[in-house]
């Protein structure tokens, strides 16, 4: 059995999703995937199901009955992976933005000790590809607020491109983390921070989807700004149920 499960969530992602979990199984080590879809209507569960014939014993599909939220797939997944008792949990989006190849370099830094190894845009620089000013300005600046907000010395906290040791997923509450969207990332970096776990930025370049349409809207915005105050107060003055 491989050490190793690679999540990706998926809502619409027809155009990407053979190609990706492809080019993860031509890598070198040996990873499996868990698809989360959300009751694509596109179709994406059930290429993947026709997927699963070529590779019975690495992909595995979840389906939801609905579009749930990014944050709510992954602790599905992350449920999921715990009962199946992988070391190396990983979040990957599923349009190319990240790169597959990265993966074993998520790995190696958490073999060298990190707990917590991040695909990182900004460790050196901004490494991001085909994205509009608006949008590099506007992650960057999150970075920013989100470290000064944490405490957490983060260059990239927005990041979903991640790999998790087991046991870092079985000391978090996974049903008391709140966010759903984008802020999810935020809010899993900040407590696996708060129990002293360690993170390490490995540096990745990004590059933005050719094919599908993003996921990002206003509300995921709001929520990563306004839902980071609040979950520090909350880590603050209610530490028992954070």
């Amino acid at each position: 059995m491989a050490d190793g499960l690679v999540i990706i969530p998926t809502f619409n992602e027809i155009e990407n999703i053979e190609a990706i979990i492809k080019t993860v199984f031509d890598l070198k080590k040996d990873f499996h995937v868990l698809v989360v879809d959300d009751n694509s209507p596109d179709g994406t569960a059930q290429n993947v199901k026709k997927l699963q014939e070529q590779f019975p014993e690495r992909l595995f599909l979840e389906v939801r009955k609905e579009k749930s939220g990014l944050g709510t797939a992954y602790i599905h997944g992350f449920k999921w992976a715990l009962e199946r008792n992988y070391d190396y949990i990983f979040e990957m989006d599923a349009d190319f933005s990240h790169r597959p190849a990265d993966l074993s370099r998520l790995h190696r830094a958490c073999l060298n000790g990190a707990d917590v190894a991040v695909g990182s845009r900004y460790k050196k620089g901004v490494n991001v590809v085909n994205w509009p000013l608006y949008r590099i300005l506007l992650s960057y600046g999150a970075s920013f607020y989100v470290k000064i907000i944490t405490g957490m010395q983060v260059h990239d906290p927005t990041a979903g491109f991640v790999c998790y040791k087991k046991e870092v997923l079985e000391n978090i509450n996974l049903d008391a983390v709140r966010f759903i969207g984008y802020a999810f990332q935020i809010e899993m970096k900040y407590r696996a921070y708060l129990k002293k776990y360690k993170i390490e930025e490995v540096s990745i370049i990004f590059t933005d989807r050719v094919n599908g349409k993003s996921k990002m809207n206003s509300s995921i915005i709001r929520e990563a700004i306004f839902g980071v105050i609040a979950m520090k107060f909350r880590s603050i003055f209610f530490k028992k149920n954070f």
